[in-house]
């Protein structure tokens, strides 16, 4: 099952893209967690840690597509690292200044926010320039997809970790230090230096105006919604069946789930048409959430909960190809960084919705809202069926040249044309 992942991180620059962009990304996946212990430990209230990030979140999901067609118009290096330093000096900032003048820790918080590196769209820019076949890059987008659980799984152990030792403020500011590194280590590889999108249309929509990018987005939304909920809901299971520790081993069910889930499915080669294989995919994640309403014991649950996230890694790695499909040329890092984006406001609409959800009918009603949102996806899924099989314009990517590295050509093949 592992020889598939083994062959790709074989390839020249591959393992080192991968843990360079993983550890570039985790401060913006330890954000909100940071945000709210060091609040905390200046005696902040919760309302005042929720709102910090609640604002640092919708700062990033500006920021990313943003940063991410200007990776496009002017490569990685001259963006991803500016835009890397200029995220932890505010951070660095929020952290310095705490919580004393109010006006200042918001704008610190945003311009964190606003200013984090798209590596997560730029990384899925460069496989295929790493790497010499499409079931490769195929492979590749399920292993990042696994990779993020690890990364979301022990970026908070290690954030706990460094906070135990020395105290909150010197964990938001080692782990953003951290993160420049990890940037630092993608941005000089010779990938990310030679790396360049195709010629583009100019266009004020930029990837938006691909129909197909836009039906994928709209679905991804209420995938979000989903993950965003399920949270909530957990929180109100464990509060009636023994608190704090619940939580943790429901969260870590989905998790996990989410990590074989992708390590199965991105060790073998799909065949057929990738849109209609996301709508099974997307109504199998959908059917699994419905379970959870049993609300058994303990245990049970947990095992639920891994059944929970089995198909969520696979449904990311399958919308990557199609994203893949239907950006326009020389919007590839864009339309990756938008799916990011999407998915980030849905799971903060997720959070949003369960909370009075919960409050009015309790865990139960709570858990049903993924299932609710997972077939609101697949509705989309269906209604803009054609839209996402019709061959897409294709993400035309630069492929790095010994002698001229500076030269954009086609990509040795386009993800739509035998997926």
């Amino acid at each position: 099952m592992t020889g598939a992942y083994v062959e790709i991180l074989r390839a020249r620059h591959a393992a080192r893209l991968l843990v360079g962009t993983l550890v570039g990304r985790l401060p913006n996946a330890v954000a909100a967690l940071a945000i709210m212990l060091f609040v905390r430990a200046e005696g902040g209230s919760y309302s005042l840690a929720g709102g910090l990030a609640a604002v640092y979140g919708v700062a990033n999901a500006v920021g990313q597509p943003l940063l991410g067609r200007l990776v496009d118009l002017l490569g990685q290096p001259r963006v991803q690292l500016p835009a890397a330093v200029a995220s932890a000096l505010a951070m660095a900032v929020f952290a310095f200044v705490g919580i004393g003048p109010l006006p200042l820790a918001y704008a610190a918080v945003a311009a964190s926010g606003l200013f984090t590196p798209p590596l997560e769209g730029g990384l899925r820019a460069l496989w295929s320039s790493v790497l010499p076949k499409e079931e490769q890059v195929h492979t590749a987008y399920a292993m990042d997809a696994v990779a993020q659980e690890v990364m979301f799984t022990v970026g908070p152990l290690l954030l706990t970790l460094c906070t135990s030792l020395w105290s909150a403020q010197a964990a938001l500011l080692v782990l953003n230090v951290v993160g420049v590194l990890g940037a630092l280590s993608v941005v000089v590889s010779q990938p990310s230096r030679a790396w360049r999108s195709a010629p583009r249309e100019a266009h004020w929509l930029g990837a938006l105006r691909s129909p197909g990018l836009v039906a994928l987005l709209a679905a991804f939304l209420f995938v979000g919604v989903a993950m965003g909920s399920i949270a909530v809901a957990a929180v109100s299971y464990a509060d009636d069946n023994g608190g704090d520790a619940v939580y943790g081993w429901l969260m870590a069910g989905l998790g996990l789930g989410a990590l074989v889930g992708g390590t199965v499915y991105g060790a073998r080669q799909w065949g057929g048409e990738p849109a209609r294989r996301l709508r099974v995919l997307v109504a199998l994640l959908a059917v699994c959430y419905l379970p959870l309403t049993l609300m058994p014991g303990v245990v049970a649950m947990t095992l639920l909960s891994v059944l929970a996230g089995v198909f969520l890694a696979p449904c990311i790695a399958c919308a990557f190809v199609l994203v893949d499909r239907h950006a326009p040329r020389g919007t590839v890092t864009e339309a990756f960084s938008w799916l990011v984006t999407t998915f980030t406001v849905g799971a903060s609409v997720g959070t949003g919705l369960a909370g009075p959800v919960v409050e009015a009918g309790g865990a139960l009603w709570g858990f049903a809202v993924p299932g609710a949102a997972g077939a609101v996806s697949l509705l989309v899924l269906l209604g803009t069926g054609r839209v996402l099989a019709a061959p897409g314009r294709g993400a035309v990517v630069a492929a790095s040249s010994e002698n001229d590295p500076n030269r954009a050509v086609e990509p040795r093949f386009s993800s739509g044309d035998r997926a």
